[in-house]
């Protein structure tokens, strides 16, 4: 099970989430909990090096793992994937971002430069949904994040159990 989307859209809540109903995480505590996303981020470091070293994929097999939208064209072939893709409105990932960066002391893109931002997000996720839609062995589920954290909480998180109700969590490779 890979959790994806763009940093800051609430792929750190689905992990908090597949957790809390019981599905085994991938993950590796190395980046705790902090201001911006006080239960943890959920992640695995070497997901991050995906592009150069798949290996540790093994290791994932019957767990979530969550993996940024633009690393997801370097999952192996060889398994079967379920993909939970975290959507929120891009004007609220990049005030989120901005908010993040401050608090990390680091400088953050300008108001003004939003809206090249949105424009190469919008182009990405274009990318990336077209990607998914053509990889054999891989279904994507895509979840609201205004949706799971507005009031829809439980219907969500209905949709996520029905459409996980067939993964093998019992650590073997799927093929």
């Amino acid at each position: 099970v890979v959790v994806s989307g763009l940093p800051r859209s609430g792929t750190s809540m689905m992990m908090q989430m597949l957790g809390a109903g019981g599905m085994p995480l991938l993950t590796d505590g190395r980046r705790g909990p902090d201001a911006s996303n006080p239960r943890g981020y959920g992640e695995y470091e070497p997901a991050r090096h995906l592009a150069r070293d798949s290996s540790w994929m093994e290791s994932a097999a019957g767990k979530a793992v969550k993996i940024v939208s633009p690393l997801l064209r370097y999952l192996p072939e060889g398994f079967a994937y379920k993909v939970i893709f975290m959507e929120r409105a891009l004007p609220e990932v990049l005030a989120s971002q901005r908010v993040m960066l401050a608090r990390l002391g680091q400088p953050a893109p300008s108001p003004a430069e939003d809206g090249l931002l949105a424009e190469r997000f919008a182009n990405h996720l274009c990318q990336v949904k077209d990607w998914l839609s053509r990889r054999p062995r891989l279904e994507v589920l895509y979840v609201d994040y205004r949706a799971a954290v507005a009031g829809e909480g439980l219907a969500v998180a209905r949709r996520v159990g029905d459409f996980l109700q067939s993964v093998d969590v019992s650590e073997r490779r799927t093929m």
